[in-house]
């Protein structure tokens, strides 16, 4: 999946691909944000913006004889055309998700694309959707054979169908068929999640729907607020990882020193490890704030091809604890889901390379990562890996505006990030001077 974006914010250009870990970098105030939460709306909304138009000979055949084929070849072939009308659909709402007047975005673009080698196993999938009646017997259906590019479709009592809700119900399962499994399910992780987490009484946000309505807050923003406020449905349920990866949620709970609970009143609380006490959020620590999110998406949400998106999961974090959370992020990756992270953090990239450069199967790097504990589940390749960072280009009218430039992996050397190293050189510079440049 490829994203281009024009005119988005500070964000002059962007081309990057979501891959099984994507990561953008860079200074403050560069567009990294705005960049993923514009994602972000659009895969947490893409069933809204995407519709096909269904041939009214069709649509007529159905309503005449309760039955009809459909070929899906056709509407393959136009995916990525039907994704190009489906964002510029979703740019009319772009100012709600991003928390902004509408007038900015005049001259955004934001546009979505998808690789024909992803695509074109819809044809040979299986696909199968029912609706039932108010007794309970099936009123609409359709179906795809595995290896058959027909989508059959059956109507009971045709003639008391609209022409138009049945457009509307093939369309939804047309654009259900040909983009379910090549746009993934989101889950955000908001860089204001700590005092969304401790003030969410005092925001008082109703459920988030994208509306054409006044900005308020970034939709990810309303949606952690939310997802805290649904909290006791959402525990109800345990997460593939709960269920068949649970020393990832022991390796969470270590990193964080202790494990979260819901109560009966849906409060929800922090037990340090080896000690009997029952912290509130408010109590508790910037740490566990912090990650109290993502440890519930793990626990209880988690589904393989998810997209997992965390804007600074550093925050709050000590060195040490960037070092494992990163090791963390690679093991879910190795898992089959996708992680999109933006960072600041060079405790956070730099080991990352370490994971990257441990994967050449030489004696002496076996050696070593048994030495550091390094398990072979967290080691990454480079083709698991997309790295753009922000740089500045050229000024025009307005200031400064600024580009996403990929980042080059090299498999012995790992991720050239510029924007770290040349920070680390001045420090180190300025402090060689500091003990070396004195007299005599």
């Amino acid at each position: 999946m490829k994203v281009s974006v024009e005119n988005l914010g500070v964000l002059k250009k962007a081309e990057f691909e979501v891959g099984d870990f994507t990561l953008i970098c860079g200074d403050n105030n560069t567009g990294k944000t705005y960049a993923t939460y514009a994602l972000y709306g659009f895969l947490s909304g893409w069933r809204r913006w995407l519709s096909v138009e269904i041939p009214r000979p069709t649509i007529d055949a159905l309503l005449k004889k309760g039955i009809t084929r459909i070929d899906v070849r056709p509407f393959v072939k136009q995916a990525n055309a039907i994704l190009k009308d489906g964002c510029d659909y979703y740019k009319k709402y772009l100012s709600n998700v991003l928390g902004a007047k509408a007038d900015r975005f005049k001259e955004t673009s934001f546009r979505i694309s998808a690789d024909d080698q992803v695509l074109h196993p819809v044809v040979k999938g299986a696909f199968e959707r029912k609706k039932k009646g108010s007794e309970g017997n099936t009123i609409f259906s359709l179906s795809k054979e595995t290896g058959d590019s027909s989508l059959i479709v059956s109507l009971n009592n045709p003639q008391d169908w609209p022409p138009g809700l049945v457009q509307e119900k093939i369309s939804d399962s047309m654009i259900e068929l040909l983009f379910a499994d090549v746009l993934p399910r989101p889950f955000m992780v908001s860089a204001e999640r700590t005092g969304g987490i401790v003030f969410d009484d005092e925001l008082d946000y109703q459920p988030y729907e994208i509306t054409l309505r006044a900005p308020y807050h970034p939709a990810p923003v309303q949606d952690n607020v939310n997802f805290i406020r649904r909290v006791t449905s959402a525990v109800k349920s345990d997460s593939f990882l709960a269920i068949d990866h649970k020393d990832i949620l022991d390796e969470f709970a270590d990193i964080i020193g202790g494990c979260f609970g819901v109560d009966s009143n849906g409060i929800i609380y922090f037990e340090p490890a080896g000690r009997r006490v029952r912290l509130t959020m408010d109590e508790s620590s910037g740490t566990v704030r912090s990650l109290l999110l993502l440890g519930l998406y793990l626990h209880h949400v988690a589904r393989p091809g998810d997209l997992l998106m965390v804007d600074e999961p550093e925050l709050s974090l000590h060195p040490k604890n960037q070092r494992r959370i990163a090791r963390l992020f690679a093991r879910l990756v190795n898992l089959d889901l996708r992680v999109f992270l933006t960072t600041h953090s060079d405790y956070i990239v730099k080991e990352w390379n370490t994971l990257i450069m441990l994967t050449h199967g030489r004696p002496y790097l076996e050696k070593l990562a048994k030495e550091e504990k390094y398990r072979a589940d967290e080691l990454l390749v480079p083709d698991q890996i997309r790295v753009y960072m922000a740089k500045q280009a050229a000024v025009e009218d307005g200031g400064p505006d600024y580009l996403l430039e990929p980042a080059s992996i090299d498999p012995e050397l790992g991720i050239e990030a510029k924007t770290f190293d040349d920070t680390i050189n001045e420090m180190n510079r300025i402090q060689d001077a500091i003990v070396w440049g004195h007299d005599g």
